[in-house]
């Protein structure tokens, strides 16, 4: 339950202290707290999975998931796990069992998710920064929609031991924070990089047609983003391309599922819808593999939308499921190829402001198949995306996203730091309309 100063973020507080032995002053995260997201196993409790009868059928954990125990031991403190949605399926941010964390932002408006406590702790202030996860899009959702940064990482870059498996193709243990600088220091942390030295971008692509998925003016980008950009780097960096033209030309294997989409909608771009059909084609595959037996046993009560998700899961065949697979090594050679070792691709996070609380299914249909338009693009590649926060516009929190190749995870990050004080400066001077 909801008390009036933790927003709903937390399932349970504790504290995990740093391990006494080390001299916290040296330690990159000293004197910084965190939360967790209740997938991950914390030594002593049952990670709940969002779900109550997934709680109550699981034992406690035997030990800490390491991704847990490295944020220990570089000197910061646990203090909670956070709530998020049932079996991290979905990416509203809504809980019927142990409620919706408030939006930070807005709070008539659904958090994001599945990671939605976590999103929701850092932009309270609860927490210097905070874990999730993200298979299909559950750190770089609520990011946006609370108005802070979160990074996924490249794919199998940072262990998932001693985490709840979604969908491993497309499973990720991200981060979330409010400044970019402490984003970099989780980020060095979990993926062990030494300190990051600044790396001027080969070119910094803008998605044109991604971008007319979204709601947000594309003015707002172009005055502040884009020319941040020009300032930090020169004019000539910045490239133009129509990234679903160049996936349709590049990945061939998508054919399959172009010739399945509706072409008659005026908010579909075919090659990522197409991308957004394998990757949940997938995810539904591999979540029916990993969670079947347990569904058929227990028979959980699940909430709307996940109930009719997790039933559509389980109807999943192999049918198709080698071509997603082909599909992912075409779009992760063909973002390579785009992208090179230090480019940089700038999309949308989320097609829009977050929706109002409890909207109505049918009415986010046509902005959640936008979302994950967008959101495929790095899960199906596995490549590593930041989401960067902007001002807010009409009241609501809007946000950009940086994609880097796969591996790259320390040159975005180190990016993103330099990129965020330019941005910061062009929003002050800029004629910022709220």
């Amino acid at each position: 339950m909801e008390t009036s100063s933790d927003y709903g973020a937390y399932v349970e507080k504790f504290l995990l202290s740093p391990p006494t032995s080390s001299p916290h002053a040296a330690l990159p995260l000293n004197s910084l707290t965190f939360a967790v997201k209740d997938i991950f196993d914390i030594e002593g409790c049952v990670a709940g999975f969002g779900n109550p009868d997934w709680a109550r059928t699981h034992p406690v954990a035997t030990s800490t998931a390491p991704t847990v125990l490295a944020l220990l031991r570089a000197g910061a403190t646990c203090v909670g796990k956070t709530v998020m949605d049932e079996m991290a399926y979905s990416i509203n941010g809504e809980n019927i069992h142990y409620g919706t964390p408030r939006n930070p932002c807005a709070a008539d408006r659904v958090p994001g998710g599945s990671s939605s406590g976590s999103a929701v702790a850092v932009g309270a202030l609860l927490v210097d920064f905070s874990i999730g996860t993200d298979t299909g899009g559950s750190v770089r959702v609520p990011a946006s929609y609370c108005g802070i940064f979160g990074f996924r990482p490249s794919h199998g870059i940072i262990s998932t031991a001693g985490v709840i498996p979604m969908a491993q193709s497309f499973d990720t243990v991200g981060w979330f924070a409010r400044d970019p600088t402490i984003l970099s220091r989780v980020g060095r942390v979990l993926q062990r990089l030494p300190e990051l030295v600044p790396v001027k971008p080969s070119s910094v692509i803008i998605a044109e047609d991604c971008f007319q998925l979204s709601s947000i003016p594309y003015d707002l980008v172009n005055r502040i983003v884009i020319k941040a950009v020009e300032k930090l780097y020169g004019s000539n960096v910045l490239k133009h391309e129509i990234l679903g033209e160049y996936v349709k030309t590049n990945v061939p294997s998508l054919n399959h599922f172009l010739t399945q989409e509706k072409t008659d909608q005026l908010y579909n771009i075919p090659s990522l819808a197409a991308l957004s059909s394998a990757m949940r084609l997938l995810q539904r595959f591999e979540f029916k593999n990993n969670h079947a037996e347990w569904i058929s046993e227990v028979k959980p009560d699940l909430g709307p939308g996940i109930s009719e998700r997790v039933a559509d899961a389980l109807k999943t065949t192999e049918e198709n499921i080698d071509i997603c697979h082909s599909i992912k090594g075409e779009l992760r050679d063909a973002l390579t190829a785009l992208l090179g070792d230090s480019g940089v691709l700038m999309i949308p996070t989320v097609p829009g402001p977050p929706p109002k609380l409890q909207t109505n299914a049918s009415e986010l249909e046509i902005f959640r198949a936008r979302a994950f338009s967008l959101l495929s693009i790095v899960g199906i590649s596995g490549f590593c995306q930041v989401n960067i926060p902007l001002k807010v516009y009409n009241n609501l929190p809007i946000s950009i996203s940086l994609v880097a190749r796969h591996g790259a995870d320390g040159f975005l990050l180190q990016l993103v730091e330099t990129l965020n004080d330019k941005i910061k400066e062009e929003e002050e001077a800029s004629q910022w309309k709220e």
